[in-house]
Order: structure tokens, then C-alpha cells, then sequence
């Protein structure tokens, strides 16, 4: 039953930021549009290529940065499942080490199909206009690293 629900949590998760980096980067075209006002202020599409790790930290125009951090995610995602794969994870961290583990897949992927991970999320807020942009598997990764985090269970000594 763990495994089962990890797997299907990392699967889904890493399912909704390919069809949404699809959906939004080749179907409605943001690459060539520039960017598409979807709830504004707040929210835009905006096309980005992101070499580095979020929010464009690290970046690297090199063929051996582009390994390094594809290599870095793929431990990182091993790393996750021998943790939970020992003691007696909960469900809620299960899903979200699945979450963390689908997202750094998502982009693993784009790193190996296109050279740098397909990034189209803005959202500013309040007079304040932010540069930078995410994607769908960033904000999968953010919450299932903060679900590891929060819901571990442990008590602290």
C-alpha cells in the first residue's frame, strides 16, 4: 500500500506538469505571444527557460551544469524513497513524497528533452511586479518538501 501510494502520487503529480507545460507552452503558444494575462495582477503566463533551480539560481549555460543538476535530482528523488521506504511514513507523507518526487521528475525531463525546464508561472501581487516565473512540478516539489517536513509525526525532544 505505501509504495503504491507514492508511486501514484509522484506519477500523477509529474502527469499535471507535463500537460500543463504542453498545454501552455506549445498549445497556446506563450513562447511566441510573449504572455497571457490569466487573472492579473496576480496571475500571467510568462515563457521561461530556467537553467538553474528555482527562481533562476545556479544558472548555467554549460552541458555539464545541465548533468549536474539532472544528477542532483535524481538523488535527491532516490534519497526520498529509501527514507520513507524505512519506518512507518504517514499517509500524508507518503503523498507528499510522491509531490516531491513527481515535480523533480517533470523537470528532469525537461532538462533532458529540451536543455532547461520549461518555466511559464508569474504572480505578483500588490504593486509589487516579480521577474520571475515557476512551473506546476516547482510548486509540486516546494509542497512536498514542506509536507516531509511538517507532517513527519516525530515529536521534538
Amino acid at each position: 500500500m505505501r509504495a503504491r501510494l507514492l508511486f501514484w502520487s509522484a506519477f500523477w503529480a509529474f502527469l499535471i506538469d507535463q500537460i500543463s507545460k504542453y498545454l501552455v507552452v506549445h498549445v497556446m503558444d506563450v513562447a511566441h505571444r510573449g504572455s497571457i494575462e490569466v487573472l492579473p495582477p496576480f496571475l500571467t503566463f510568462r515563457y521561461g527557460e530556467n537553467r538553474g533551480i528555482n527562481f533562476g539560481l545556479f544558472q548555467g549555460e554549460s552541458d555539464a551544469a545541465r548533468w549536474i543538476l539532472i544528477g542532483l535530482s535524481l538523488v535527491i528523488c532516490a534519497v526520498v524513497v529509501v527514507w520513507l521506504s524505512r519506518g512507518r511514513p504517514s499517509r500524508w507523507m507518503l503523498i507528499g513524497g510522491g509531490l516531491l518526487i513527481g515535480g523533480a521528475l517533470g523537470n528532469v525531463i525537461d532538462r533532458l528533452i529540451y536543455g532547461y525546464v520549461l518555466d511559464f508561472l508569474n504572480m505578483s501581487c500588490c504593486g509589487i511586479n516579480n521577474p520571475f516565473v515557476f512551473n506546476v512540478a516547482d510548486i509540486f516539489i516546494f509542497g512536498g518538501a514542506a509536507a516531509l517536513i511538517l507532517l513527519d509525526g516525530k515529536k521534538p525532544s
